[in-house]
């Protein structure tokens, strides 16, 4: 090989990174019901995925099995490389409280602790005692800082989940999932939230994969993911709420005439 070769050789384009999340042939069956039947996706990191559907289309499940909240029947779930289904129960808990972030719809708060204290527990059931720094540059991420001290009660809905995903976020995970994040809170908070969680991706490349009914929620996202029946039903990259607003209408249609889930 010669030297002009050789350099060209070694200075070739690197090997892509591996995805934060990768899910091959997933299936996650309830009796006779298939909640997920196949399901083949990677989420990149640095990226910001929404999953929508027809009620029963296994978004709830998706995202339990890719979190390592559920185990399913079969197929692979990798979460920075690290592959879930041959881990202990110990051992996935440990990368669930380490690699793993997760937003519930519901704050999951408790109130008689204050915004700190919220955020710092995940820490402390793991025996760490996380400096008030570390805790407060946790809520600094989200915007509540200044209100450290205060207790859920005191808090307006959004900031409440603004709290929630600053303890998801406090041992800075892999991946940050959220099912239905806002789906509690009104309009204009929900907005706040989202454009958040959109900067979390954009200045810090966080990974976010949200499951959400909201067009105009799916629309932060940089693509659109869509199941029906447990199958990945195609996608939208850089998605505006009208054209996942449509995408969702001719999937809830045909899963009607076809009896697919109840509304």
């Amino acid at each position: 090989m010669t030297s002009t070769a050789a350099a060209a050789h070694t200075t070739g384009p690197a090997a892509a990174p591996a995805p934060a999340v990768r899910l091959t042939g997933l299936r996650r069956h309830y009796g006779d019901v298939r909640a997920l039947d196949g399901v083949e996706l990677a989420f990149p990191a640095g990226s910001f995925t929404a999953v929508m559907g027809p009620s029963g289309s296994g978004k709830s499940t998706l995202l339990q099995c890719a979190a390592g909240l559920d185990r399913p029947t079969s197929g692979r779930v990798e979460v920075g490389g690290v592959a879930l289904e041959g881990l202990s129960e110990r051992r996935l808990t440990l990368l669930r409280r380490d690699r793993i972030g997760f937003v519930f719809q519901s704050f999951n708060l408790l109130p008689s602790l204050t915004a700190a204290q919220n955020v710092a527990l995940p820490l402390r059931l793991a025996g760490r005692r996380p400096s008030r720094a570390e805790v407060r540059g946790a809520l600094e991420r989200v915007g509540l800082g200044a209100r450290a001290g205060h207790r859920p009660g005191e808090l307006s809905g959004g900031q409440q989940q603004r709290v929630a995903i600053a303890r998801a976020l406090i041992t800075r995970p892999a991946v940050l999932f959220g099912d239905e994040p806002t789906g509690a809170l009104d309009t204009a908070t929900s907005r706040d939230v989202l454009g958040m969680l959109r900067e979390l991706v954009d200045r810090e490349g966080q990974t976010i994969v949200m499951v959400t009914h909201d067009p105009v929620a799916a629309s932060y996202a940089d693509r659109v993911v869509f199941l029906v029946d447990g199958r990945v039903h195609g996608e939208l990259t850089s998605p505006t709420a009208q054209q996942v607003a449509t995408r969702m209408a001719t999937l809830e249609t045909g899963a009607a005439e076809a009896g697919g889930f109840a509304c």
